[in-house]
């Protein structure tokens, strides 16, 4: 168990570290197969560099390509919003120009 009570779940060989991140992977895996997504990917690095200073890094939980808007998607599966969340949220729209969206 983690400190949030969020329970280590293995899908496809994959460790997540929630079961709605786990879900999460199942409905985005159905989304590829439909042709909705494609470019899936899980545990994206995003670093965070201020006038040559490494700040931090973002993991995201995943990424794809939404094909009606051939736009990039950065997903975040969250079931709480801890602070230091909220300020790489605020970093990625900053530093990179993209908005996590929140399942």
């Amino acid at each position: 168990m983690s400190k949030y009570n969020a329970k280590i779940t293995f899908v496809d060989d994959i460790r997540f570290h929630s079961k709605k991140e786990a879900n999460r992977y199942l409905e985005l895996k159905l989304l590829v197969r439909a042709g909705e997504i494609r470019d899936l990917k899980l545990q994206v690095k995003y670093s965070f560099d201020v006038n040559g200073v490494h700040i931090c890094n973002y993991f995201a939980d995943f990424t794809y390509i939404d094909c009606r808007y051939e736009k990039l998607v950065v997903e975040d599966s969250k079931g709480k919003r801890i602070q230091p969340y909220q300020i790489k949220k605020a970093l990625m729209k900053a530093c990179h120009g993209i908005d996590i969206l929140e399942t």
